[in-house]
């Protein structure tokens, strides 16, 4: 708080100063009997406006450390709950700092209901995924064994709503994980192309039922990132190309480099994104124009997934679309600097091998 800001608080105090000591003067002035002349009147006057400066200054400058600490909790809201107000000197700060301990206190109580409430939540969450799977891999080997008597077309129903049904799951489980993704990861250099072919396999029916052209460049090379969250990611992406890919069309999954970052790009030959959409499909809940068609059925929660884990593992998503000629997706994974030194950057590496024959 600046002096000005302090003056004005007290302009009450200051109005009933002068107002007092105009009622002084008049008295003075007045009374028959006055030995008072003007010019000691005056310097009356003066000495109680002094008295006044120096009366307001004097409690300023034994609040302003109040004042200023305050300021600083201000200035860091991070920590604000856990640096409650001291130093209180004058009953009213003391009032003040009590009723900032007892909110505090308040809201670490409601904090820690609220965070136990999520981990029981997060427990059933987890726990009804784990259940919900084995009746899942149960209609799988149904359905393996039913292809035969009911046709390929519906066995590709069939398969393709079971699918759905584990993708839905896998997407309620790593939602639920999201807040808690500190405690289940672990930073590694991975071969990429290693990550990549199990997601292709995992969806290698939707390839051939929609005879979706696959082409992929040259995929070896290594990066930092964790297996299993980069590995959903990618499923969430390539499931949003097949969706929006018409039937007989092409996805590419490639690579880039630049000297800033490793490119993963995926494009598809889709119905594209329109401008006005685009900069919002990494929004939780938003599906667009495309997700609104009855066949998609989209949810608003792929890209949004795949988004928040990204960059919790330091990567980025960014897209660019064309309607009607397609998307493309691009996965950044940024170069390394040791020591914070200048040109001392890791280039991501080439794997010299692949684990996965194309």
């Amino acid at each position: 708080m600046t002096f000005r800001d302090f003056l004005r608080d007290h302009l009450s105090q200051i109005a009933f100063w002068f107002i007092g000591l105009f009622l002084l003067n008049l008295l003075i002035w007045l009374e028959p009997d006055r030995v008072l002349s003007f010019v000691n009147l005056l310097y009356l006057d003066l000495l109680m406006i002094l008295v006044l400066a120096l009366l307001l200054g004097t409690i300023y400058f034994n609040r302003i450390h109040w004042f200023k600490e305050i300021e600083h909790r201000i200035k860091d809201p991070d920590n604000i709950l856990n640096r409650p107000l001291t130093n209180a000197h004058s009953n009213s700060e003391k009032q003040v700092q009590k009723y900032g301990e007892t909110m505090i206190e308040t809201h670490r109580q409601v904090l820690n209901h609220v965070v136990a409430e999520q981990n029981d939540q997060r427990e059933f969450i987890d726990g009804w995924v784990h259940d919900i799977k084995v009746p899942l891999a149960a209609l799988q080997l149904i359905s393996d064994d039913l292809e035969l008597d009911i046709g390929e077309e519906k066995y590709y129903q069939l398969t393709d709503e079971i699918n759905r049904i584990n993708h839905y799951v896998e997407q309620v489980l790593y939602y639920s994980r999201l807040s808690n993704f500190a405690n289940d990861y672990l930073i590694q250099q991975y071969d990429l192309k290693t990550i990549i072919n199990p997601v292709i396999r995992d969806n290698m029916n939707y390839f051939i039922h929609k005879h979706i052209q696959l082409e992929q460049g040259d995929l070896n090379y290594t990066v930092l990132t964790d297996q299993k969250w980069l590995s959903f990611i990618l499923q969430q992406l390539i499931t949003n190309s097949l969706k929006y890919t018409p039937d007989s069309g092409t996805i590419k999954i490639s690579v880039t480099t630049t000297p800033n970052d490793l490119q993963l790009l995926i494009q598809d030959t889709g119905v594209g994104i329109q401008s006005a959409d685009l900069a919002r499909i990494f929004e939780k809940g938003f599906t667009g124009e495309n997700g609104r068609q009855v066949n998609t059925r989209s949810t608003g929660l792929g890209l949004y997934l795949a988004q928040k884990l990204a960059q919790k593992l330091g990567h980025e998503i960014t897209a660019s679309s064309i309607v009607g000629q397609g998307t493309t997706l691009v996965v950044h994974f940024p170069t390394l600097s040791y020591y914070n030194s200048p040109g001392s950057k890791q280039q991501l590496k080439r794997s010299t091998h692949s684990t996965f024959a194309d």
